[in-house]
């Protein structure tokens, strides 16, 4: 069974950075697409990003310039580092693991237990 474990999360004022990692175990890392999803307190999940297994990226438009997804298939670790944070970024920060990269949750067969991260002065 697919083994992921996110960390990093927490409280940050705007403007700040956070970086988040997930751990992933039992499953072919290197080939396996990976994303983050994000749930805000009585909303839907949300695309983040996500990474393929050739380092090929995407971004939902809101974090576009702020946040980078990069892959390290040496550590079977994917990461998040989230700059310039903004209050609407609070929320619950799940790692995903598919075999294809997707921004749909659906597609995502596996899935972290989740980080908060919580931006505000």
């Amino acid at each position: 069974q697919v083994q992921l474990v996110e960390s990093g999360g927490g409280l940050v004022q705007p403007g700040g950075s956070l970086r988040l990692s997930c751990a992933a175990s039992k499953l072919t890392f290197s080939s396996s697409a990976m994303a983050w999803f994000r749930q805000a307190p009585g909303k839907e999940r949300e695309f983040v990003a996500f990474i393929r297994w050739n380092y090929s990226t995407d971004y939902a438009d809101s974090v576009k310039g702020r946040f980078t997804i990069s892959r390290d298939s040496a550590k079977n670790t994917v990461y998040l580092q989230m700059n310039s944070l903004k209050p609407e970024d609070t929320a619950a920060y799940y790692c995903a693991a598919g075999l294809y990269a997707s921004k749909r949750v659906d597609d995502f067969g596996s899935w972290g237990q989740g980080t908060q991260v919580t931006v505000s002065s």
